[in-house]
């Protein structure tokens, strides 16, 4: 088992690698396109609580979805990172919260913790089958075991997508992919 652990961190770890030169130099009108088909596609209920990302140096920039969401009426959340092996906590944010700084360079708003109903997930890689490379720290694959039924969707350029994505016992997939060019993973579950 241990060697096959051993295999998985480096299979990982050399897809990291990959993965952020494939990221690099991507369109900044991809965030927008990426926004018009979150809007399209969609159709989140009244007052949905919508937990989203605040972007990394690289990262797709999803903010003007937020502040568009906002408007409509939604809650957003953005994550704050806890200590190392806890799920992320999602806090209020809207246009005028004050943003903190934290480790890994991230930031989170300083409002109250709330539950999110649908959770928009950053990655670095995905492949066809959903399964996401993030950047190493499990904080994804921990929330959302423990908020499985709460949908969640990638959100990256399209550039992101892999062949494969190495996939351990503890790496949970995602429903949805969605990039600049749309839909690129639907695996929601389907109606009889």
């Amino acid at each position: 088992m241990q060697q096959t652990t051993d295999t998985l961190t480096a299979e990982k770890a050399a897809l990291r690698r990959t993965a952020l030169a494939l990221r690099a130099g991507q369109s900044p009108q991809a965030s927008s396109q990426l926004a018009q088909h979150v809007l399209r596609l969609l159709p989140l209920p009244p007052a949905s609580v919508v937990a989203g990302i605040w972007p990394l140096p690289g990262e797709i920039d999803l903010r003007p979805l937020w502040h568009t969401l906002h408007e409509r009426g939604h809650t957003i959340l953005l994550p704050q990172t806890p200590p190392r092996g806890q799920p992320l906590l999602f806090r209020v944010w809207h246009p005028a919260c004050t943003m903190i700084a934290e480790r890994f360079g991230t930031q989170c708003p300083d409002g109250p913790i709330a539950v999110p109903t649908l959770i928009f997930v950053p990655l670095l890689a995905f492949d066809a089958e959903g399964h996401r490379l993030g950047y190493g720290g499990g904080y994804y694959d921990r929330t959302l075991a423990a908020l499985p039924k709460i949908p969640a969707i990638g959100v990256c350029y399209a550039a992101q997508r892999v062949a494969r994505v190495p996939a351990g016992p503890h790496d949970r997939s995602l429903q949805m992919v969605i990039s600049e060019n749309g839909v690129e993973v639907d695996r929601r579950p389907r109606g009889p």
